[in-house]
This record gives C-alpha cells, sequence and structure tokens, in this order.
C-alpha cells in the first residue's frame, strides 16, 4: 500500500492553497478487485469509494462541496475489443475521461502515475486531450521516489485543474525528488506559484501553453531546457539525432526464443544488451549468461556502429552510456535493452566523434524529455535530440587535440618500451647505454611540453613579435634592482598589448563593416597632428569591442569575439585601470616613491600578467609578413612567400603556403586567426625596417600633421616618417584621417 509522504503532503497543501481557500477532500478509488491502493494522509478529510465505477459521480458530487484530490486506482486492464496481444491501459484513463466539473469555479487534483501526464502513447495524448475539454491545467507536480511504499524510480503525477475559463491560464511544472530538503523545496513551490514567467529551482512557468495532447515531460517546455538548446549553435551548428544516425532493428529474445542457439553452434550470433555495455566506452566480452542466436541479416551489426543502453535510471550519474563496435565484438546483433545507431554516410570524423562526446555528457540527457519514470529511453525520442555540430574552426581543434593526444600516447608507449626493455638486452653495458641516450630524449620532449605550462615562456615564443619582444625585456628588467627600469618596462610592455590588440580590433571591425566610436577618437587625436593615441585609447576600443551587441551579427568563429574576452572580465578591467592610472601619474609626475617602487612594480607585473593570460588567443593567431605571391590562373591558388613574426626576435625564416585566393599583398602585414583565415592589418599596422636601430618593426600611426604621416614602433618606440600620398590614402579610406 502506498503512502503519499509528508513533503508531497506539504506540496499538494501549497498548491491547493493557490486556487482556493477551502481545504480539499481526499477521494481514494479501489481497483477491481477491491483493494485500496492508496492510504489517507493524516489530518486529511477523505472519502473511499469501493468500485471505480462510480468514482466519476462520487467526484461531481464532493466537487459541489468544495475541491477534490482524487487518487483513481492505478490498476492496468485489457482494452475492451483488443487482441491477444494488446497491451492492458491504466484504469484511470477511463475514469478521468469521464470527470466533469460541478460549476466554473470547480478545483480538482489528480495524483496518478507521470506517465499519464508525459507519455506519447495514443491511450495518454487521449487522455490529456479529454480532460482539456473541460478543465485547465494549472499546476503539475512531479515526485521522484517521493511515495512510500513504491520503488525509488517511480514518479508520481499530482495536476491541479480548474473547470475550463475564457482564457487559458499559464502552466507551472515543478519537480522534486523523496531525497530533498522538505523546507526548501515547499518555499520553491510557492515562489512558483506567486509567478508569472520565469523559472525557479525546482520549477518554470511554461513559455508557451502547449497543445492538449501535447507530452508534458518536464524538459520538454523548460525555458532553460530551452535556453540551452538554442545555445548549441553557438558551437557551430545543430542537426536532431535522426539527421546523423540510423536506428537499427533490435532483437528481442523472448519473441526470438526459436532462434536462440548455443554458443558452439555454427553460424551462432551474440546478442549484445545493455549491460554488456560499459562506462569506459567498451563492449564486456562475453559471458556465460551471454544469449546466441541465430539472427537475421537486417539485425546484424556492422563495424563503427552506436550502442546505448536503453535503460538508464534517472540518478544515474553522466549522460547516455554508450559504445561503438569493433571488430572483435562482432558477430553480434543488438537486444531490446540497447538502442542501435549506425552513422549516416558522408557524416564526417569530427561530426562522429562530437556527438559522441555530447552524448556522454549530463547536458544530453537533460535536453532529452523523460517520458518512462525515467527509466527507459524511448527511440523516437533520442532520434529528436539535438546534437551540436562543430564549425570548421572547432574541428579543427579537435583534429589538433586528437592528434596531440596520439602523440602523447606514442611518447607513453616508447618510454613503457624502454623501461621494458632494461634487462633484455644483450649485455648491460648495451642496455645502460641505449637508456641514457634514449632515456634523454624523452626527458627533453617533457621538459619542452612542461614550458607550454610557463606563461612567459608562451609569450617569448608563441605571441606576435612586438608583445613577445617588449616582455622580454619587462622580465629580463625585473630580475635587477634598477626598479624604476623594470616598473617602465612592465608599464610599456602592457601598452604594447594594449595597442596592439587594439589595433587587430580595429583592422577586423573595419573589414566586417562595424562602426567603433572610439577609432572616431582616435582619427580627432590624428588630425590635430599634435599628440597620438595611446592607452586610454587603446584601452576605450577593446572596450568597445567587449560589447555584446556590437558583435552579435558575426559568425561564433570571427576573432573579434576572442578579442572581446581581453577586457570582458571584471577581474581583467580592473587590472587595466590600475595598470593606466600608474601609466598616467608617470606621465603626469606623480612618480611613486622609491621606497614603494618595488612593492608597486610586483603589483604592475601581477597586473600584466592577468591580462597576458586573457589574451592567451594570440598565441594561436600568427602575425604574418608576405614577402612575395605568385598567383597561378590555372589552379586559382596562389603560393606565397612568408615570415612568421612570432616570438622575441624579428630575424625568423621564410616559408612558404599555398592559399585559394589573389588579394594578398606583398609587403603588407595579416592576421592568421585559429581557423588558418587571413585578415590584412594594413594600414593600422605595417612591417618596416627602422631607420634608427635597423631592425624589422612593426608600426602604427601616431601623429598625422598636414604634409606627413608619423609613425611608431611598438618594439622600441622609434618613429618613422611618411610623406607618400598612398599611406595617407590608406587612412583616410579606413576614416582614420
Amino acid at each position: 500500500m502506498a503512502t503519499l509522504g509528508l513533503l508531497y503532503e506539504r506540496l499538494l497543501v501549497a498548491g491547493f492553497e493557490a486556487l482556493s481557500p477551502v481545504a480539499p477532500t481526499l477521494l481514494i478509488g479501489a481497483g477491481p478487485d477491491g483493494e485500496q491502493f492508496f492510504e489517507a494522509p493524516a489530518g486529511w478529510l477523505s472519502r473511499q469509494e469501493l468500485t471505480w465505477e462510480t468514482l466519476p459521480e462520487r467526484t461531481s458530487e464532493l466537487l459541489a462541496a468544495g475541491p477534490v484530490l482524487l487518487v483513481p486506482p492505478w490498476d492496468r486492464v485489457p482494452e475492451l475489443g483488443g487482441g491477444r496481444k494488446t497491451r492492458p491501459t491504466p484504469l484511470y484513463r477511463q475514469i478521468l475521461c469521464d470527470l466533469r466539473p460541478a460549476g466554473p469555479g470547480s478545483v480538482m487534483g489528480l495524483l496518478v502515475p507521470a506517465q499519464a501526464w508525459v507519455s506519447e502513447a495514443n491511450w495518454a495524448a487521449d487522455l490529456r486531450a479529454a480532460v482539456a475539454e473541460r478543465w485547465d491545467t494549472h499546476l503539475i507536480v512531479y515526485g521522484l521516489g517521493a511515495m512510500g511504499g513504491l520503488h525509488s524510480d517511480f514518479t508520481a503525477a499530482a495536476v491541479l485543474l480548474r473547470a475550463c475559463a475564457a482564457e487559458r491560464p499559464p502552466l507551472k511544472v515543478f519537480r522534486f525528488s523523496g531525497r530533498d530538503e522538505a523546507a526548501a523545496t515547499e518555499k520553491d513551490l510557492r515562489a512558483l506559484l506567486t509567478r508569472r514567467g520565469g523559472r525557479t529551482r525546482n520549477g518554470y512557468v511554461a513559455c508557451q501553453l502547449p497543445e492538449p495532447v501535447e507530452s508534458l515531460a518536464f524538459e520538454l517546455h523548460d525555458p532553460a531546457v530551452a535556453d540551452r538548446r538554442a545555445d548549441l549553435a553557438s558551437f557551430g551548428g545543430v542537426q536532431e539525432l535522426e539527421e546523423l544516425f540510423d536506428r537499427l532493428p533490435t532483437v528481442h529474445p523472448a519473441d526470438s526464443a526459436r532462434v536462440l542457439l548455443p554458443v558452439e553452434k555454427p553460424g551462432a550470433v551474440r546478442l549484445i544488451g545493455g549491460r554488456d555495455i560499459s562506462r569506459d566506452g567498451t563492449i564486456t566480452p562475453p559471458s556465460d549468461d551471454t544469449l546466441w542466436g541465430q539472427i537475421p541479416d537486417r539485425c546484424l551489426l556492422a563495424v563503427g556502429d552506436i550502442l546505448l543502453r536503453a535503460i538508464q535510471r534517472s540518478t544515474d550519474p553522466g549522460g547516455f552510456v554508450l559504445a561503438e563496435v569493433t571488430a572483435q565484438d562482432l558477430p553480434a546483433a543488438a537486444s531490446n535493452t540497447t538502442i542501435a545507431l549506425r552513422p549516416r554516410s558522408g557524416l564526417d570524423p569530427q561530426q562522429l566523434r562530437f556527438a559522441l562526446m555530447f552524448l556522454r555528457t549530463p547536458a544530453a540527457r537533460t535536453l532529452m524529455p523523460t517520458t518512462d519514470a525515467g527509466v527507459r529511453v524511448l527511440g523516437s525520442q533520442l532520434s529528436r535530440l539535438p546534437i551540436p555540430q562543430p564549425d570548421e574552426t572547432l574541428a579543427t581543434a579537435l583534429d589538433d587535440m586528437a592528434a596531440a593526444r596520439s602523440r602523447l600516447e606514442a611518447w607513453q608507449a616508447e618510454a613503457d618500451e624502454l623501461l621494458s626493455s632494461v634487462f633484455l638486452e644483450k649485455s648491460a653495458s648495451v642496455a645502460r647505454s641505449k637508456i641514457i641516450a634514449s632515456g634523454q630524449v624523452l626527458r627533453l620532449r617533457v621538459e619542452a611540453a612542461s614550458l607550454l605550462d610557463d606563461l612567459g615562456h608562451i609569450v617569448r615564443t608563441r605571441f606576435p613579435y612586438p608583445i613577445a619582444s617588449r616582455w622580454r625585456e619587462a622580465e629580463a628588467m625585473t630580475s635587477t634592482p634598477t626598479a624604476q627600469d623594470a616598473f617602465a618596462a612592465v608599464l610599456d610592455a602592457t601598452e604594447v598589448l594594449l595597442c596592439y590588440t587594439a589595433q587587430l580590433a580595429l583592422a577586423l571591425a573595419w573589414n566586417a563593416g562595424i562602426e567603433l566610436g572610439s577609432a572616431a577618437a582616435i582619427r580627432t587625436k590624428l588630425a590635430s597632428g599634435r599628440t597620438g593615441p595611446g592607452f586610454g585609447d587603446w584601452a576605450f576600443v577593446l572596450e568597445e569591442v567587449s560589447a555584446p551587441r556590437k558583435l552579435r551579427d558575426l559568425p561564433p568563429p570571427h576573432p573579434l569575439h576572442d578579442i572581446a574576452t581581453l577586457l570582458g572580465t571584471k577581474n581583467a578591467a580592473q587590472a587595466r585601470q590600475r595598470l593606466s592610472d600608474y601609466r598616467n601619474d608617470q606621465s603626469h609626475q606623480r612618480r611613486i616613491h622609491p621606497v614603494d617602487l618595488p612593492q608597486a612594480t610586483t603589483a604592475a607585473l601581477a597586473d600584466l600578467v592577468l591580462l597576458l593570460k586573457a589574451a592567451r588567443f594570440l598565441a594561436d593567431w600568427p602575425l604574418l609578413y608576405i614577402t612575395d605571391v605568385h598567383w597561378d590562373t590555372l589552379t586559382r591558388t596562389a603560393t606565397v612567400d612568408y615570415r612568421e613574426m612570432t616570438g622575441d626576435h624579428p630575424v625568423v625564416p621564410t616559408r612558404t603556403m599555398t592559399v585559394s585566393r589573389n588579394d594578398l599583398e606583398t609587403d603588407s602585414l595579416y592576421l592568421r586567426d585559429s581557423g588558418h583565415e587571413l585578415h590584412l592589418l594594413r594600414p593600422f599596422l605595417t612591417g618596416r625596417d627602422c631607420p634608427s636601430c635597423y631592425l624589422w618593426s612593426t608600426f602604427h600611426v601616431d601623429r598625422a600633421p598636414k604634409d606627413k604621416i608619423i609613425l611608431k614602433s611598438l618594439e622600441h618606440g622609434h618613429i618613422l616618417t611618411d610623406d607618400t600620398p598612398d599611406l595617407r590614402a590608406s587612412l583616410q579610406h579606413v576614416h582614420l584621417l
């Protein structure tokens, strides 16, 4: 015999209080055998109906006096006129279809298994449609393992209804577990009952009223789930699972008893069940309990097919448990406790890998509605599960990570082989020499890889030359006792970081057709011819591009999205402001006392490191100086010679690449983003040999008097004067003049 449970009782009391000032009467119906399935909680007025046939009539009588909470019998009975294979349907289906309000204000609650309101079976859809003809659904409270005497995986649904009004009320859906803390859960429901929209911790107000026959599974109408579904598109795209995989037929042992065979019989094929799929993504070897059979060819699995457990408890951690079929698993077929999927032809390896990664996450289960008491995964619903698909940039990154993992695994295997061979050589001296020589190579690999955890090493070797060279100087100066020079080097490195990144933002925004107010401020300064843009102007550019509305029309892979993150956090913005204050104080003769200078240098260096960490994306964006371009009209490709200005030294080798575009310029700078797209940086940044130090340097416009353009080097601050009309025309074209 089931009991309601104290928490469920308190939640129902709160729900009825929101609909009526009168306490409800509990009406309990007995099943066909006369047994009472539900026990009335203490303190509730209750009535017991000994025959289920009279429940609709008795409910109408009680509704005339006030609200009613009806608990019909949950027995299943064969459908009238059904054939031998007709499945039994719940007895309450007929009872609830006959319930009628006693008047326009009638309030009624139902306590039934959750399947009645979440299942997509015909009987459940017909039931919901019949109820909706006379009643509006105000509140549904799903309780998982919340009723005493029933299995912990059983989910009940308490549905609160009011006689149909002219306008349908908002639908409120709440879900809790019998293990939840009672006071907090009740408080959460009472908060939901006062809302007209939005969400609480355990419940929500449906954004749109569902159709009467539609499933009311909790996830289907949850605005948070809808937001997560929409957010999946940020990976590059979304497709339903049925667009990526075909479902394969499975074999039910009970229906196929005549074809089951002993394993030793020729032609015996293994039946793989849900228990055979391990959480590590493998299929367990056959055991004494394994079933074998003579299986039709259409049910046979192939290498690359995906098997997913069809029985997954709601309390199971993680996402779906699945495995990929390998050659050693065959011949085999899938049993009815699995869902078998075959990747469709044309599905890229990156798409398949990304889909399987997603299915193994909790997010995948969250986005699929549960319509079978949180236990069985229905293939029809799994087919409609949204699967994120990677764009080209993300797919490339996944390939790179897979290649890196393979390389690391190869190194590990090499180390294991070397260690196991210590005592296998012909002599100890040969083994000793081999271990020392080969071990040195492995050790150097590890040491080189470990350096990538050092931000300073990453900046010196992988950041663009202007920033890397300034960082090298700041790092060297902070290791000396000359605090004043060290402090100045840190501030210079910060300004170059902001200047370089702001110049990228200006160039990318211009190419994307985005107008920046900060560019107009820089234009005003340049027009004066007296002072050029500085620390504050670069910060203004970066702060402006961090506003989401500026970039909302750009595709997700566009590099401006990464630049927007540089000052996008509170910590980074505060660090930038502190460094800006230091720079302003230095410029206006408010110098720090020598006694306090070491501490200020340490603090400034910490803020610079924070900004460099936020700018890690620059390590994936090499600065390219194009030295030569040869276009082949027949192949429609260009052979490009370039120098990759990465790291802290300007002397780098010339490399060659082939691209499918004919608009690249020689002697111009380009940014190559993580998707290998080239972005022209002229005239915001130009690369030239410096007339002062004779080193190749990166220049930006510093001032623009009427008769000349004054450029300033990011690496060392040297000045270069250009009086050619071409540069002025280019600056006018991009509206910097």
